[in-house]
């Protein structure tokens, strides 16, 4: 259910690629989350560090809401980079499998593959 890379790239360098590579695959970065500075801000202690990325693409989010308006809840999809025991790594949930548990539309399926091939190819690009 997850696609997870290890790089040998630091947490900033990896983030700034991954930015860089959904722009690349015709996606957008709508949103940035900085999960370890907002954890840190709270007075949590968290040594890791965490961005996770809300990337879109609007002719296949479209594709989807107008098939079934329910999966907004689902949209849009992320790609987070982390840190964990010292390592940078790069991973999403996977979309095929995350939206075939929510729906059996045979048209849903078929874009949520080409969106699982693509933001896997984002990872790749930005490893």
């Amino acid at each position: 259910m997850y696609y997870i890379v290890e790089t040998d790239k630091s947490f900033d360098q990896a983030s700034a690629d991954l930015e860089s590579a959904v722009k690349h695959n015709g996606f957008g970065v709508l949103h940035v989350h900085d999960l370890g500075v907002t954890l840190r801000s709270k007075g949590v202690v968290f040594d890791n560090e965490c961005k996770v990325f809300e990337v879109c693409n609007p002719g296949q989010a479209a594709k989807v809401l107008s098939v079934d308006m329910r999966l907004n809840m689902a949209l849009p999809c992320r790609i987070s980079v982390f840190t964990e025991q010292g390592k940078t790594k790069i991973g999403l949930i996977k979309p095929a499998q995350m939206l075939s548990a929510l729906s059996q539309d045979s048209t849903l399926i078929e874009v949520a593959s080409e969106v699982e091939r693509k933001t896997i190819q984002m990872v790749d690009e930005a490893k």
